[in-house]
């Protein structure tokens, strides 16, 4: 006969095996999350397909929250992501990002703008931090559309004046990168990577 469920957990306080397995579990959820992130840096690729099938409001939700949580310089945060689905604001957007037409294929193209007035403006001494910030809140989101079937394409051949009129964007608000958003239709091969020993060096510059 089964002992009952608050008894069983009495037990197991009392030998302190209910919090080693408890210790146990939370590790184990850990490392399933880190190994979804590796997954979907392996995973990722730039998709130049896609199906016509429309992104649930709830995944785009999704996907738009895990930009938000991106860090930036002072927490500034400058940056805003236009969502695009009309299909002829789609088509004129192909056409500011030279005829690269697959962009329209996705229900729906991301575009990416910064605030260089907002930003950190001195990273190192002599440079902006807005790109860098727009940059990391767009690896944040193309990460989780890779999590969750998606696929996404970094566009910055792109005429940005083109851009500004289009969606109408501000003067002093800077487009820093577009992605279309969908279902890939293709499954592109993984491409070559140069080695760890030829990007990284120790202690100084090598």
């Amino acid at each position: 006969m089964r002992l009952p469920i608050l008894f069983e957990i009495q037990v197991f306080r009392k030998t302190g095996a209910l919090e080693k397995l408890l210790y146990f579990f939370t590790c184990y959820l850990a490392r399933v999350k880190s190994m979804e992130v590796l997954e979907a840096m392996k995973n990722r690729r730039s998709i130049r397909k896609y199906k016509s099938t429309p992104v649930s409001e709830e995944m785009l939700k999704d996907i738009l929250s895990a930009a938000r949580t991106a860090p930036s310089g002072v927490n500034a945060q400058p940056w805003k992501l236009i969502i695009v689905t009309d299909e002829e604001i789609k088509r004129k957007l192909v056409q500011a990002c030279n005829g690269q037409k697959f962009i329209a294929e996705a229900p729906l193209i991301i575009v990416a703008c910064g605030f260089p007035d907002d930003a950190y403006a001195t990273i190192g001494g002599y440079m902006n931090g807005y790109v860098i910030d727009v940059t990391i809140a767009m690896d944040h989101l193309i990460l989780a559309a890779t999590s969750s079937g998606l696929g996404t394409c970094w566009i910055g051949a792109f005429k940005e004046e083109k851009v500004k009129e289009i969606l109408g964007i501000p003067e002093d608000v800077k487009v820093v990168a577009l992605t279309p958003l969908g279902y890939p239709d293709e499954a592109p091969s993984k491409r070559s990577r140069k080695d760890l020993a030829e990007l990284v060096c120790y202690d100084k510059f090598e």
